[in-house]
């Protein structure tokens, strides 16, 4: 991927904060959604959202037989993310079909199990997979953005040849491949004061919603006190998901280690300045297989990648889903 970020925006937290909330995330309309609740096999629920453009959503055999595009957001993502919309609007001009996996509890509607969701959770993503395939007969490509896109690499090494199954590419954005780096890094300096107070704002009311489903789940006493991530999973993820703590979640949920059995073709994306992913914690090509792709540009930011679009200061951010469905199209 060729990227270079306008001159009037320099750096990884300028490139990241005003694609987040100032770029236009949008080609000529926003992108119409329809929303469909899928009982989970533990007795929960997940809410889907499907665009539900007339171009890409009528009944028909042609169709069915288009490419569906799945995207699973990144923490405390929603389809209302600023890349959700961009990477729609990507998949509508191309007749793409096109569906946005919420993960537990990221619906808008806390979820009902005891459980939420976290970064390394492969059998989530091979649940949502097998039944996106199975009402789906045209090709299956999968999008991962962040957490989510670890989740997806996790998948993808974790099944290995048996993944082309299910999906014929996928891709991760800004993907934090090894936790304990990123982890750490959005836990220092400016992040911890930029960025952890956005996350835990929505984390921890949700946890304490949680714990009144669910009295006694976890320390409340203890999640009140929380100031950065590292705390959090240690109180409430970890522990929820069967981790003893939170590096053993970081280390068990990582996708680096698994980047070498991956064999259906995957897009590592990452910007070098990401102020989440320290560049250092990127995997080389000797840590991946043949069937993965990495591209590492030298901006971009997280999940930023912001592009002028010819008004000063005007940007969108656009190019980079448009990047990701170039490759995805390879394997059509």
């Amino acid at each position: 991927m060729v990227y270079r970020a306008p001159w009037w925006l320099p750096g990884g937290h300028l490139q990241t904060v005003w694609a987040a909330l100032r770029a236009r995330r949008v080609d000529l309309s926003a992108p119409r959604f329809r929303r469909e609740r899928w009982s989970t096999p533990d007795g929960d629920f997940v809410d889907i959202d499907w665009l539900a453009d007339a171009a890409t959503d009528a009944p028909s055999i042609d169709q069915a037989q288009r490419p569906l595009v799945v995207l699973f957001h990144g923490l405390e993502g929603t389809s209302q993310s600023q890349y959700a919309q961009a990477m729609a609007c990507v998949a509508r001009a191309r007749g793409w079909r096109y569906a946005v996996v919420h993960f537990r509890g990221c619906s808008g509607e806390l979820n009902l199990a005891p459980r939420a969701y976290h970064s390394g959770d492969h059998v989530e993503i091979q649940w949502f997979l097998e039944r996106f395939k199975a009402a789906h007969p045209g090709p299956l490509l999968a999008v991962g953005i962040s957490l989510g896109g670890n989740a997806l690499l996790r998948w993808a090494g974790e099944h290995g040849q048996q993944a082309a199954a299910w999906v014929r590419a996928v891709a991760a954005v800004c993907s934090p491949l090894d936790l304990m780096a990123g982890g750490l890094a959005i836990g220092r300096g400016l992040n911890r004061y930029l960025y952890t107070p956005m996350f835990l704002k929505t984390m921890i009311p949700k946890a304490l919603a949680k714990w009144d489903q669910h009295p006694g789940l976890f320390d409340r006493q203890a999640l009140l006190r929380v100031r950065d991530l590292y705390a959090f999973d240690n109180l409430f993820t970890a522990p929820l998901h069967g981790f003893a703590d939170t590096p053993d979640y970081w280390r068990r949920a990582s996708a680096l280690p698994v980047l070498r059995n991956i064999a259906v073709p995957a897009l590592a994306l990452n910007a070098l300045n990401d102020p989440f992913v320290p560049a250092q914690s990127l995997p080389r090509p000797g840590q991946v297989s043949p069937s993965v792709t990495l591209w590492q540009p030298l901006q971009g930011g997280h999940v930023g990648f912001p592009a002028a679009d010819g008004r000063w200061p005007g940007t969108h951010v656009l190019a980079m889903p448009q990047a990701v469905a170039d490759f995805l199209a390879l394997s059509l």
